[in-house]
């Protein structure tokens, strides 16, 4: 957050944030009481939180932070009011600098006003523009979360400071609430989980940030991505496969060289030396590809729309310091499609985009979402590829078609992509927090840069329009999300493993693996634990594995061609035929039923 954000623009904060922030101070005042000679940064409320940056005598520890909280609880018991005052830019200035805050005296030598704003509350003067509580009573429960490395400034050649993470609610419970939040978020973390089920990993040796799959992760994207292909051939949608690199003039025509450049991976050069425009480059976006295959062929308008969907590995340079498990990736599959259609084609092709984004989505189980309409930013223009006059026929046609669906919608100003405005959608897991999934976008602007065309009805050349659409977006990220969204325990249908056959004693491995064959021939993916160890702990470590189901067989499942069925949420289901099990889970597959 910029100082100008923190300082400005704090004056929108909601009654929650306004607590926060006030809450920031006086930790800060907190911090003051401790190191007398503290330099102190910015304050400003986050989400979830706030926090405060220092300059300190000594690095702070976890073990700081009761001490700090403690002298809080006390502040915000005295109840001491929030006093305001606006001081001439000379005044705050030389106070500032007598009192040595020179982070301070920077902020208010780069402000454009004659006067700034001054709070006080106790023995803490502060410079800010607030709002503030009233009091400090009005402060709800409180807990200091970390510690942390900041940049002043976001600049890492600027002084690192210490930045000090809080959070603060209205009440208790809502505390309390947060708090378990964060420690089931904990629990769900997909690179714990991916750890403990054996789905993907990360090397050095390989590059950062980009995961090796393990036979059961490989079997979940196999799972995933085969889901969304059939899915988008019953919507119309044809699959191609093009390049793994492309060269440099490429995305110069498609403008991202301009615009993505710092995300791509450096360019390549082959056995001789290139010319620049010549060189060549990892794939960092599909649609300059696609556009490609469209512009090979002459089209009638008889044959659009013309749906392309491919299902490829990207290449984006994400900075090290980003790269978040495969929630944020250098190889980034994507369930990547272009549609190329007439423009009396749009609405049809949106509903036909949000038809099947809804359905996978339904699918999943994700029916907590909300969908943001991303627009332009008026005061960026130069970020935006084409003219106003067709960004604003792009905006109001997607506008329309959003209206026309009756979608519910935020406006997202700032969010559009460079070529395009779009409709994304926000979707919550299972703890409330949100990811950004599917996307379709409305471009007038690359059918313009490669000068695109089809005949119309009337024998002429005319320009077709571009919607780009992802529905889970990223595999990776999408993978991540479902990882934490189920906390690992999988639907049945994408489970990589489905069952794990127990033999008791090693005179049942015979009939262990007469019934492995069986399952492995009606499509189920199943294992057999022969290991040596009792009953009861296969039992556990299957359920820690998050397998559906457990098959225990002995002399009297033998003997009745039977398995004893376990799930992994402890239910015992007993004894039922093995060909009984076999139709059940047959059932719930095809449907993909959240049920086990």
């Amino acid at each position: 957050m910029s100082v100008e954000v923190e300082l400005q623009e704090s004056v929108q904060y909601t009654p929650l944030q306004r607590m926060r922030h006030s809450a920031a101070h006086v930790m800060a005042e907190a911090v003051q009481e401790i190191f007398p000679d503290a330099k102190f940064a910015i304050g400003p409320a986050i989400e979830d939180g706030f926090y405060y940056d220092f300059a300190l005598p000594r690095p702070l520890t976890p073990e700081d932070l009761p001490e700090i909280e403690q002298r809080m609880r006390r502040i915000i018991a005295a109840g001491h009011p929030f006093l305001h005052e606006q001081w001439p830019r000379d005044r705050a200035l030389e106070y500032f600098h007598q009192k040595g805050q020179e982070y301070k005296v920077e902020i208010i030598e780069n402000l454009p006003e004659e006067e700034v704003g001054i709070y006080q509350q106790g023995n803490f003067l502060d410079l800010c523009h607030g709002p503030h509580v009233e009091n400090t009573s009005q402060i709800g429960p409180i807990k200091l979360m970390r510690v942390a490395g900041a940049y002043w400034l976001g600049d890492e050649y600027r002084p690192m400071l210490q930045r000090i993470y809080g959070t603060a609610w209205f009440n208790q419970e809502e505390l309390d609430q947060y708090l378990w939040r964060l420690e089931e978020a904990q629990k769900r973390d997909h690179r714990k989980l991916g750890r403990e089920l054996k789905l993907f990993t990360f090397s050095d040796e390989v590059c950062a940030g980009v995961p090796m799959f393990y036979p059961r992760g490989e079997t979940l994207r196999h799972l995933m991505e085969s889901y969304v292909r059939e899915t988008q051939e019953r919507y119309g949608y044809q699959h191609v496969w093009t390049s793994n690199i492309g060269k440099v003039r490429l995305y110069k025509t498609s403008r991202h060289w301009y615009s993505y450049r710092d995300h791509m991976f450096p360019v390549m050069k082959g056995d001789q030396e290139l010319a620049d425009d010549d060189a060549y480059m990892l794939k960092p976006m599909n649609c300059p590809h696609h556009i490609l295959m469209f512009k090979s062929q002459m089209h009638s308008y008889r044959e659009l729309p013309i749906r392309y969907a491919e299902s490829d590995t990207l290449y984006r340079y994400e900075k090290t310091g980003a790269l978040t498990g495969l929630a944020r990736v250098r190889s980034v599959t994507q369930d990547d499609a272009h549609v190329f259609m007439r423009p009396d084609q749009i609405q049809e092709e949106f509903n036909k985009a949000v038809n099947l984004t809804l359905e996978v989505f339904e699918t999943y189980g994700l029916q907590d979402y909300w969908v943001r309409l991303s627009l332009r930013d008026p005061h960026k223009m130069e970020e935006y590829e084409g003219s106003d006059e067709v960004w604003n026929t792009a905006e109001a046609a997607l506008r329309e078609a959003v209206d026309s669906r009756g979608i519910q919608y935020e406006e997202g100003i700032g969010e559009a992509a460079f070529y395009g405005p779009k409709v994304d959608f926000m979707v919550r897991d299972a703890l409330g927090r949100e990811w950004q999934c599917s996307t379709v976008q409305l471009d007038f602007v690359q059918p313009m840069n490669f000068e695109l065309e089809y005949i119309g009805e009337d024998g002429q050349s005319h320009r077709p329009v571009m919607i780009h659409r992802a529905v889970t977006g990223s595999t990776e990220r999408f993978m991540a999300m479902l990882i934490e969204h189920y906390a690992g325990a999988f639907p049945v249908w994408l489970s990589p493993l489905q069952a794990m056959v127990i033999p008791i004693a090693d005179r049942h491995h015979d009939y262990a693996y007469k019934v492995l064959a069986q399952l492995k021939a009606a499509g189920i993916r199943a294992e057999v634990d022969g290991r040596g160890e009792r009953m009861n702990a296969k039992i556990r470590d299957a359920q820690l594995q998050k397998i559906p189901y457990m098959l225990v067989v002995g002399d009297k499942e033998a003997e009745a061609g039977a398995v004893s069925v376990r799930l992994r949420t402890n239910v015992d289901l007993k004894a039922v035929a093995l060909t009984q099990f076999i139709e059940r889970v047959s059932r719930i597959v095809d449907s993909k039923s959240m049920e086990l």
